[in-house]
């Protein structure tokens, strides 16, 4: 009964919900290697803890995201990315 009521309520309103196919950016861009070299590129899948932002976020497919935090953990083990938030540089605001 809960169901039919639910359905109704949808319909009357005349919207119903459609899933959009996720489509992974570097797919699209026909990008085959993520270059741990350009920070600027890997900075922006960082999250402002400095933690590596998961895939429903992203929009990655699973072989992109594998290859960004491959390039990602590659970038930190050689200092180019922060492991930390202590580490993590703020633009124009003085932590003192």
């Amino acid at each position: 009964m809960a169901d039919v009521r639910r359905a109704g309520a949808a319909s009357e309103r005349g919207r119903r919900f459609i899933r959009r196919p996720r489509v992974c950016s570097l797919c699209a861009e026909k990008v085959k290697t993520i270059d741990y070299k350009d920070v600027s590129k890997l900075r922006r899948y960082l999250s402002d803890r400095g933690r590596i932002m998961p895939r429903r976020k992203t929009n990655f497919c699973a072989k992109h995201q594998r290859r960004l935090a491959l390039a990602i953990k590659r970038a930190r083990h050689l200092a180019l990315l922060p492991y930390t938030p202590d580490h993590i540089r703020l633009s124009g605001v003085s932590l003192r």
